[in-house]
């Protein structure tokens, strides 16, 4: 296992919940803390900026106050995703608000940058960054990031193409951090896979689109307790980066899944509180076969832990 900073070491269970593009909430977050997964939202889903703030206020005081009632019990730390894209024009803002809430964990994606690194040191959180091949792993430890979530194929959102296996060994060759793996992990099996090939943590986002506190709609959780991989899309038109999406949704919006067009990363807009062109398209990974319910966060991470469980059990006999 890797050196791990001391907010992720003793984590009840090695998960992380990855940050859900306008889906994650703070009632997500506190719920994936308490029931042991470090729990994460982007920044930019706080809207307007002013939000983030009072969303910050909650989950510290709610965490804060989870811990002071079960000692034996406490929670996961919890981590805040900000978009480096320079169409961001919030990051400076968000930034700041994190640094008066000292949150623990931030993790950065599309683009790596030295003094937001050194910021988060600052105020001694720990930074992970977002990578999708072996270059840009470097890039970001070069420039300072504590750790690494490798987005392998299958990935909801912008998912890369490199196999898991083929991006923790060429990463593990050089580096012994912080390593999360992402890509089609909704199992407790799932988890221990992630452990075998060399990461430390699994990055699971789809499957808690699924799940009561997740800030999306009715028929988007039943698209996915429906789909499997067969329903995903690997496409650049909607963000003009490739990333994952249900086909449901893209036929909803009147296009044919199988011939959409190619865009650029021109065409990326994460600009303060501007609309969203393709708002109503559902990003989603290849895993979701395994989701056959809509279920309360605490019950879904307690499904994970019993089949982490289990499936070492089988490995041991």
């Amino acid at each position: 296992m890797s050196r791990l900073p001391g907010a992720l070491n003793h984590l009840p269970l090695p998960i992380i919940g990855s940050p859900l593009f306008i889906i994650s909430n703070p009632k997500l977050v506190i719920e994936q803390c308490k029931a042991g997964v470090v729990g994460s939202m982007p920044a930019l889903n706080a809207r307007p900026a002013a939000q983030l703030e009072d969303w910050l206020a909650e989950i510290t005081e709610t965490l804060a106050a989870w811990n002071l009632a079960n000692p034996d019990n406490p929670a996961a730390p919890f981590a805040i995703n900000q978009i480096v894209h320079k169409s961001n024009d919030r990051l400076e803002h968000d930034l700041e608000v994190c640094a008066r809430f000292k949150v623990p964990i931030i993790i950065t994606s599309l683009g790596a940058r030295e003094d937001l690194n050194q910021a988060v040191h600052g105020w001694g959180g720990v930074t992970l960054h977002d990578i999708i091949n072996n270059k840009h792993a470097h890039k970001a430890i070069e420039k300072g990031a504590d750790g690494l979530v490798a987005v392998a194929c299958g990935a909801g959102g912008h998912a890369g193409v490199k196999s898991p296996f083929a991006l923790i060994q060429e990463i593990r060759q050089w580096f012994d951090g912080p390593l999360a793996l992402s890509g089609s992990i909704s199992t407790g099996g799932g988890v221990l896979a992630a452990q075998a090939m060399g990461a430390d943590f699994a990055y699971i986002g789809s499957a808690f689109i699924a799940t009561e506190e997740a800030r999306a709609s009715d028929a988007y959780k039943q698209a996915i307790v429906q789909g499997d991989s067969d329903d995903i899309v690997y496409s650049n038109l909607f963000t003009g980066v490739h990333g994952n999406y249900l086909a449901p949704s893209i036929r909803a919006a009147g296009m044919d899944p199988a011939n959409l067009p190619e865009s650029d990363p021109s065409k990326m807009n994460f600009g303060g509180d501007k609309s969203k062109a393709w708002k109503d398209i559902w990003g989603c990974g290849q895993g979701i076969g395994s989701v056959s319910k809509v279920q309360a966060t605490a019950a879904f991470v307690a499904q994970l832990r019993r089949e982490y469980q289990e499936a070492r059990r089988r490995l041991l006999a």
